[in-house]
């Protein structure tokens, strides 16, 4: 596998015949990288696995990955939705960038609106 440099925080990495383009922003141990719609945190420091909730029913929060402008929020308080699903659509550096459910549960809050700038960590959506 080889990862080349194609732009400023841009990397083409090639795999056997698959080419893919990656996008990297953020400081060295806070860094994050955007491939294939996906957004990964911390690719800067060593993973440490995330302890798992105590309870199915626990509350949690998401919060954006970078600072970005809010394009859609496609949920409102009491919504059911299944893991996957998109809640909300944000926009950085060009590139649309969907949130999605973790796992399936009820929307309990939604704390941003359309056309917000939010910073990086600002907590988006609480969830039940």
């Amino acid at each position: 596998m080889t990862a080349t440099r194609i732009g400023e925080g841009v990397y083409r990495v090639e795999h056997e015949v698959r080419r893919e383009t990656v996008y990297v922003a953020g400081p060295p141990e806070n860094g994050w990288a955007f491939w294939n719609g996906h957004v990964f945190q911390g690719v800067g420091k060593p993973s440490t696995p995330r302890p798992r909730a105590a309870r199915p029913e626990a509350a949690q929060s998401l919060t954006a990955p970078m600072p970005a402008t809010v394009l859609r929020v496609l949920v409102q308080p009491g919504t059911a939705v299944k893991k996957g699903d998109t809640l909300i659509i944000l926009e950085a550096m060009k590139m649309e960038l969907p949130i999605r459910a973790t796992g399936d549960a009820v929307v309990t809050a939604v704390r941003c609106r359309e056309g917000e700038l939010v910073p990086s960590d600002a907590v988006l959506i609480d969830l039940k």
